[in-house]
């Protein structure tokens, strides 16, 4: 469903964003990429949906070329990035209109898949307002179901739950679980690892560029398992060097 193929990219200078990154999202999977700050996570995911070009390697989304043929490849993709940049003059209708013109999706299937998804997150009373009137969650949401609205067979969030309330949190990990289970993929980055814990079929851990490791959490754990039981936070911070030193730990508690 989403292929990643020997892909790199730099910014400048001999430091990679990402290095060497291969990697394969499945249909039917959720999965979670995971990292430090600066560690490439937005960056694979900008290439991944063709805002940004590698300096090396190829991606394919449901088996097409995101070079090759790049509207082709955006089409099967749903993107909400980290920080959606709204048109603050448009009503949250008036967005969707113009994410489903984009997407061509039919004017018969925009309204009853518009008031499904705005009941869902409660923002059919505010959809006629301005995003300029929204708070941050509010405008999340409506970035959620502009995402939707073409049925993508691949959904792609970066840092999703960020500025949700819980209750919009919980229906948007519900909405993940019922596209894979339709059989599409739903790749996401965070960094509430509690979260990808539960809800991720596999995880990855990205650090300076590089993958570190893939695997379901379970596995992660078994590979621990000789250390004692470990959350999957306790192994992100032990692969990536997070963890203090049990010396410096207690000089720090002094």
């Amino acid at each position: 469903m989403i292929r990643i193929s020997n892909v790199s990219k730099s910014y400048g200078g001999n430091v990679k964003a990402v290095d060497s990154l291969d990697l394969h999202v499945m249909p039917g999977e959720i999965f979670g990429f995971l990292g430090p700050n600066g560690a490439g996570k937005t960056t694979t995911i900008k290439i991944m949906v063709g805002i940004l070009e590698p300096d090396q390697g190829s991606v394919e989304v449901a088996g097409i070329n995101l070079v090759d043929k790049s509207i082709d490849a955006k089409k099967q993709i749903g993107y909400v990035p980290d920080e959606a940049q709204l048109w603050e003059k448009l009503t949250g209708a008036e967005y969707l209109d113009f994410v489903c013109d984009v997407y061509g999706v039919p004017g018969e299937k925009r309204e009853p898949e518009a008031v499904r998804l705005l009941e869902t997150f409660e923002m059919l009373q505010a959809v006629s307002d301005p995003i300029g009137s929204y708070s941050r969650g509010m405008r999340q949401k409506i970035a959620v179901i502009g995402s939707l609205m073409h049925h993508p067979s691949v959904w792609v969030l970066d840092e999703p739950m960020v500025g949700l309330d819980p209750r919009s949190s919980f229906l948007l990990k519900e909405l993940m679980r019922s596209h894979v289970d339709q059989g599409g993929a739903v790749f996401f980055s965070t960094h509430v690892l509690e979260v990808a814990e539960r809800l991720c079929d596999r995880v990855g851990i990205i650090h300076k560029g590089k993958l570190i490791a893939v695997n379901t959490v379970e596995e992660m754990k078994n590979l621990f398992a000789q250390e004692g039981d470990k959350s999957l936070e306790e192994i992100f911070l032990e692969v990536t060097g997070a963890r203090l030193p049990q010396e410096q730990l207690a000089s720090l508690a002094k």
